[in-house]
């Protein structure tokens, strides 16, 4: 496999030249026309299209190597492509582009008396660094979203998803390509090397954000050595709160896809807290049990047959498998006790017809996503209609929730005068 290092070059230098790279190219992109970014992200997904058995072989290869590396069954169903999940990452790669380009909107402007002239607007951020484990199509989702936002990025992917990835992305070079745009504004890690990790978390100065994509031991890493911002969660740990006034056929359909949906993603539902006074609770249980989940509840919910006792720890614990715990609470103020005690501040759902339990929900809580009657795997910037995502951020500071194209922006101050002066 070429590395793209020689026998003197090392990951150091490596993400230095790709850094370097990358600075000149988003000078480029931030003068770019919002058409020529367009064009360059249709191209792209003309190429995914037209390349579909080529991405699909690759990934045949990083399945296998991902099998004989011992990935859990949640880490290979992230790593895994196929024809519905390569039209979805064309999807996306369409969507972001009919987006409205964020770059130079006039977020506010203001006149000021002493004649000055004021617009705030957005402006690229610069050079994103993105850090991922298994799921490939993260190659495309960021590619775009850092293109649509001017922004030049480096993909690092994970070792076992090298060989899907660098075949997405070359997808995305030709979209690059064929819009007259520089190439190097989309760069792919070309080795398994993990020495390049930490070259891109030290790299100040060249990489302006990260953003890791992967489980709690990656993003712990990021966030412990990381030299530049990061834009990132640790955990997903989201919670289902079944109201005593939840509608029971919402309430069984929300719940069950909440969890069966995709375990492996962050946006399953790691926990169901359900009322003491809701009267189809058991019922709840049980369909969680007839589907397969291993339900760990505590208390009352422990004397139904088929689950397991819960341990403590399996409260605020991401399973990302068929696993859930579940307890009974009294009423919403114990479900948001126990969730600001236990959750990752991912996505919370309140399941309820009353709309004061859920205003006290979403008030009480402050997790980057609340939901009411409502599954959390729509946590995900596609299906919050931003085309796709490069992550979600539970920080409180700038991006927060679904990382989108907007997000993946700043600000600047444009100040126009008439030959103004101070006194």
């Amino acid at each position: 496999m070429d590395t793209g290092m020689t026998d003197h070059d090392d990951a150091t230098a490596l993400i230095t030249r790709m850094g370097k790279a990358a600075r000149a190219a988003a000078i480029e992109l931030a003068q770019a026309s919002a058409e020529q970014k367009q064009a360059a992200l249709i191209a792209a997904a003309d190429a995914l299209s037209r390349d579909q058995a080529r991405i699909l072989s690759a990934n045949d290869k990083d399945m296998q190597f991902g099998r004989d590396k011992g990935l859990a069954d949640s880490m290979l169903d992230r790593l895994r492509l196929d024809p519905d999940r390569l039209r979805g990452i064309e999807d996306g790669l369409r969507a972001v582009a009919g987006q409205p380009d964020p770059v130079g909107e006039v977020v506010a402007e203001w006149d000021r008396p002493n004649g000055l002239h004021i617009q705030r607007v957005r402006t690229p951020i610069g050079v994103i660094g993105v850090i991922y484990e298994s799921r490939p199509n993260v190659t495309a989702d960021a590619g775009a979203l850092a293109l649509k936002s001017g922004n030049a990025v480096i993909l690092r992917g994970g070792s076992e998803s090298l060989h899907s990835s660098q075949a997405i992305h070359a997808c995305m070079a030709e979209g690059l390509r064929q819009a007259d745009l520089p190439e190097t504004a989309v760069q792919l890690v070309p080795t398994r090397d993990r020495a390049a990790v930490t070259a891109m978390l030290q790299a100040q100065g060249l990489i302006d954000v990260i953003i890791p994509r992967g489980g709690k031991g990656l993003v712990g890493l990021v966030q412990r050595e990381a030299r530049v911002p990061v834009f990132a969660h640790l955990e997903g740990i989201c919670h289902v709160y079944v109201d005593a006034a939840a509608d029971p056929g919402k309430a069984l359909n929300v719940v069950l896809n909440a969890k069966t949906r995709r375990t492996g993603i962050c946006g399953a539902a790691e926990c169901l807290l359900i009322d003491r006074a809701y009267s189809q609770g058991p019922a709840l249980i049980q369909a969680l049990l007839d589907a397969g989940v291993e339900v760990r509840a505590e208390g009352e919910l422990a004397k139904i047959p088929g689950t397991v006792p819960a341990e403590p720890d399996d409260f605020g614990r991401e399973f990302l498998d068929m696993i859930i715990a579940t307890r009974l609470v009294d009423g919403v103020d114990d479900a948001i006790a126990h969730i600001r005690r236990h959750g990752s501040q991912h996505t919370e759902s309140i399941l309820t017809e009353d709309d004061s339990a859920a205003q006290r929900f979403f008030a009480g809580l402050d997790s980057a996503i609340l939901m009411r009657n409502a599954s959390t795997q729509f946590a995900d910037g596609g299906e919050f209609g931003m085309g796709a995502e490069i992550g979600i951020a539970t920080g409180k500071m700038h991006a927060r929730g679904p990382v989108g194209a907007e997000q993946l922006t700043s600000f600047k101050y444009l100040v126009t005068g008439d030959g103004t002066i101070r006194p």
